[in-house]
């Protein structure tokens, strides 16, 4: 039981970090400002009345017309975003290896992971995502969004900032990681007088002073002022001979 609640529970958590990792437009295309004179085309099933109306979410039923649908792919290319399907199935097969391998002997596991791996492809088709995303991306953004956007990705900074985003976007979690992990050590750590239990699961404070040595006292002795060391009495010398 423990092991199936763990490969699901490694399934439920390695999807969104496949979105996350991939280069995806999800992360990256932003709609595009409108300029004056030009509106998005509404989606279907919202109105331009009542506030709330604005606050629902577009509808994904319709499927968009052949050129924007072009459009769509095309910056989908542009962007990778076409590529999110192997990149989730390629996170979830690693992910499922990674919990099989603990279960399974090698000689089974690359026999397990053969009959998977074909039925995970013919179930859910890397291209199937790619369908998806095609009514998500028309449901939010305009004919003229998509062209704009294609306009920029296609010129040398839109190519840069495909380039660049990716490491921008790993670089600036490691630091907010290393960041928030010093912030939860420092708070448990403060909580130990509270819950003792922490003491045992926290790994060494680098900052602490050195522990006293069991038997000790509170205060370290001080330590005996250095003496000069004794020095040999010089020899005594001999009495010269008397001069005739």
């Amino acid at each position: 039981m423990k092991f199936g609640n763990a490969l699901i529970a490694s399934l439920l958590f390695c999807v969104p970090a496949a979105i996350a990792q991939a280069p995806a437009a999800s992360t990256q295309v932003k709609p595009a400002q409108h300029q004056p004179g030009v509106s998005a085309t509404p989606s279907a099933g919202q109105s331009q009345g009542s506030p709330s109306d604005s606050l629902a979410p577009p509808s994904l039923a319709e499927k968009p017309d052949p050129a924007k649908e072009a459009a769509i792919r095309h910056l989908m290319d542009l962007t990778d975003g076409s590529k999110l399907g192997d990149t989730i199935t390629t996170v979830i097969t690693n992910q499922v290896r990674t919990v099989m391998g603990r279960a399974l002997p090698p000689d089974q596991l690359t026999a397990f992971m053969d009959t998977f791996s074909q039925r995970f492809a013919a179930s859910a088709p890397p291209k199937a995502v790619a369908d998806a995303e095609v009514p998500i991306y028309s449901a939010h953004l305009s004919t003229d969004d998509i062209k704009a956007l294609i306009q920029f990705f296609e010129s040398p900074l839109g190519q840069r900032e495909l380039k660049a985003m990716p490491l921008i976007a790993q670089e600036s979690e490691k630091a907010g990681g290393d960041i928030d992990q010093k912030a939860v050590l420092q708070v448990l750590r403060g909580m130990t007088d509270t819950y003792p239990q922490l003491k045992q699961m926290l790994p060494p404070d680098s900052n602490a002073p050195p522990a006293t040595p069991s038997g000790a006292s509170g205060s370290a002795p001080t330590p005996a002022p250095p003496t000069a060391p004794k020095l040999a009495p010089a020899p005594t010398p001999a009495p010269s001979a008397p001069q005739k």
